[in-house]
């Protein structure tokens, strides 16, 4: 008897933490958009100077790093498409050159959802960059989820700088 109302009390909690989010299907937003290079994110910082801040080495220059997503969302928008197109490029050049892809979330949600988010994230990059040619075996994608964002606090500036994927080269 105290292993069933164990059991329904795990169940219990386990559904209280349920999302409408469904992290399933990695979506690819394919529609080409302008380049997003040199544009300037929340409080002036943008992807390449914040990918010196987290110590991403290499990679195209003067392209950027970092891919920005919605609240609850791991579909790469059309905007990023030349961003993708550019490290395909980089990566297709030379089967040696291997890229982490770290998927982060901000710190809104419990651990788990958020390091399957982050690595939802991480694959849906992953898939794009596939889909452009780039060998499996030159990516490797993981999850952080809430645990190393870029910028602190509780507002909306901190969390879409922290909802990222960000593509770190070996």
């Amino acid at each position: 008897m105290k292993k069933l109302l164990l059991l329904i009390s795990i169940a219990a909690v386990l559904s209280g933490c349920a999302s409408g989010v469904k992290l399933d299907d990695v979506q690819v937003d394919d529609r080409s958009g302008g380049s997003t290079s040199g544009q300037s994110g929340v409080n002036g910082l943008n992807s390449r100077n914040l990918g010196a801040m987290q110590g991403i080495k290499t990679g195209p220059v003067g392209v950027e790093h970092i891919i920005y997503f919605d609240l609850d969302s791991y579909s790469v928008k059309g905007e990023y498409q030349s961003v993708l197109e550019a490290h395909s490029r980089y990566l297709r050049a030379d089967r040696n050159r291997r890229v982490n892809l770290e998927g982060h979330t901000d710190e809104r949600g419990g651990s788990e959802y958020n390091l399957a988010l982050g690595q939802k994230r991480s694959d849906a990059v992953r898939r794009a960059l596939s889909a452009l040619g780039v060998p499996e075996n030159q990516m490797e994608s993981v999850s952080f989820g809430k645990e190393k964002p870029v910028a602190q606090g509780s507002d909306e500036s901190a969390y879409s700088q922290n909802r990222r994927a960000a593509l770190n080269y070996q």
